[in-house]
């Protein structure tokens, strides 16, 4: 999986696989001989975009090393109802045993790929859409790389790694252009300066602070506009709050930079997938 570690992967596989295989499958060790061979298709049973081959391999590859899982569609492609994406011959038992944590990895990844691909088709290379960090905990570098799947960028990974100042940050500090020179006296040089702002006053309170980037935060599109208006080439400017994907090609075409969504990581629905066996 591109960008991710093995060691990273396998940390994750470990735990679904301590949740789901505290001891044996015992259905699996009653029904299917120790020593039967088989052979299985991973296929789509609506349209997706595919994210999560490795990580769906890997499992796979825990159990039973001498099992064989090829690709056959890569990650980031979308793929119609009935694609076979990926093939496996093995030990019968490593494959069902491993079955259901491969495909709920699999599923959830592709969902949020096939998600994003919407939003990127729809933004038509106009603007960058982003994810947050709304992750399920403990999953987010698999997350993010479903959003590069279908097409997304990256927001901030982690608190270190940018500085946001919302709405709290604000209060705490006690004005917008106050939280911003803390961060400017304080925040490592290399880092640009966000700030959250809810109408256009607050955005030029940011701007003149010396703000890098604003977060126009669930404004309506003629606030968004004016703010392009005004502020365009001089400050990034996202739009985030509010954000369906009957708006994004306006917001793209307004001339927004960023689009950032929680939905991507936080609600997209599940791919659906399947595994079906063809016993040798």
């Amino acid at each position: 999986m591109q960008d991710l570690e093995f060691g990273e992967i396998d940390r994750v596989l470990q735990r679904a696989f301590d949740e789901d295989l505290p001891a044996s499958d015992v259905t699996t060790v009653a029904c299917v001989s120790a020593d039967a061979e088989a052979r299985a298709r991973i296929v789509a049973k609506a349209p997706l975009t595919l994210a999560g081959q490795a990580i769906a391999a890997r499992a796979f590859a825990m159990l039973d090393a001498s099992v064989r899982y090829e690709v056959v569609v890569a990650d980031g492609t979308t793929v119609e109802p009935k694609t076979v994406v990926a093939t496996l011959e093995g030990p019968a038992r490593a494959i069902l045993v491993a079955e259901r944590t491969a495909l709920n990895f699999m599923q959830r990844l592709s969902g949020t790929a096939t998600l994003v691909r919407r939003f990127a088709d729809a933004a038509a290379g106009k603007c960058r859409v982003v994810d947050t960090r709304k992750t399920t905990p403990g999953l987010r570098a698999l997350q993010r790389y479903a959003v590069r799947c279908g097409g997304g960028h990256n927001h901030r990974n982690d608190l270190s790694s940018g500085v946001l100042i919302k709405e709290n940050h604000i209060r705490a500090a006690g004005g917008i252009a106050a939280a911003i020179g803390r961060a400017r006296d304080r925040a490592p040089h290399g880092l640009r300066i966000e700030c959250e702002v809810l109408n256009l006053e607050e955005a030029q309170t940011a701007v003149d602070a010396g703000a890098d980037v604003i977060m126009l935060d669930n404004m309506d599109d003629d606030a968004c506009r004016e703010a392009v208006a005004r502020y365009k080439g001089s400050v990034i400017l996202e739009a985030s709050g509010n954000i369906t994907l009957a708006r994004v090609s306006t917001l793209a075409d307004i001339g927004i930079d960023v689009i950032s969504v929680g939905a991507f990581t936080h609600s997209a629905p599940a791919a659906d997938l399947s595994l079906l066996f063809e016993f040798a």
